[in-house]
């Protein structure tokens, strides 16, 4: 009998018209993906561009997540194709790829993490997501360009010149508007209530959805309702490290509150 590879519970949510949502982890303990999945997240947001994890710290962190089907998106660093596959092959649900600049750079994304017909990603099947060489080959290709997402993200000015070029890349599944970075490259770090970075929230929206995609981003939670607005489905809405300051500080006002 021959395995399958897990469902992305991502995907599902999405592709039925749904609100699909992650929490971010910045500490490397598998607990912390077990935990978010204990409390009902659709996936763990894990970061290879800006935290210094080990790709063993990461898989042990998909695996953990997947106990309570929670999904795994993991952010690359920009790097070589190996930097590409290797999540995926480590049963990473979703890959999303900082800074992508032009339709040739998200082109080149596709060819290298997807399959045959759309791409030439490198083939191997001996790893978590091809069950250890337990799912026949041409089962694994369709399976993984089904149930694998890819996410590129749009943080700069100078990408809004080729979005529609981007969002018409057959293989990438959702288009992720990073409004920090964007804020930051327009010279107004952190403000996004600024009329470019709202105007850009719009128009990624917008785009997306006319190329087929699903959207996503990120923002403060007063926020959420008017991104649904604009048709976006996906959010992450938490991070391990400002759950743990604000428990932190909860605690410590507490303590320091108590009189004799």
């Amino acid at each position: 009998m021959s395995l399958k590879m897990r469902p992305s519970r991502l995907l599902r949510k999405l592709r039925a018209g749904q609100i699909a949502h992650s929490v971010k982890l910045n500490f490397t303990d598998p607990r912390a993906a077990e935990i978010a999945g204990q409390c009902g997240a659709d996936a763990v947001w894990l970061d290879l561009e800006h935290v210094p994890n080990t790709l063993h710290d990461v898989e042990n962190q998909i695996r953990a997540a997947k106990i309570y089907d929670c999904d795994s998106i993991v952010r690359v660093e920009r790097g070589s194709y190996s930097d590409l596959i290797r999540p995926l092959e480590m049963d990473a649900t979703a890959l999303m790829v900082p800074h992508v600049m032009s339709e040739a750079d998200a082109k080149e994304i596709a060819w290298r993490t997807r399959f045959h017909p759309i791409g030439r990603r490198p083939l191997d099947g001996g790893n978590a997501d091809g069950a250890y060489c337990g799912i026949p080959t041409l089962e694994y290709l369709e399976q993984a360009n089904r149930e694998r997402m890819i996410i590129v993200q749009i943080e700069d000015p100078e990408a809004m010149d080729e979005l529609e070029g981007i969002s018409a890349v057959e293989g990438i599944d959702m288009i992720f508007f990073g409004p920090g970075d964007f804020s930051h490259a327009i010279g107004d770090p952190g403000n996004l209530n600024h009329p470019e970075v709202q105007a850009a929230y719009k128009r990624v929206a917008e785009v997306a959805l006319k190329h087929g995609k699903f959207a996503g981003t990120v923002g403060p939670a007063a926020m959420l309702p008017s991104f649904v607005e604009m048709g976006y489905r996906y959010f992450n809405t938490g991070a391990d490290v400002t759950a743990v300051a604000a428990s932190f500080k909860d605690a410590v006002a507490l303590a320091e509150n108590l009189t004799i």
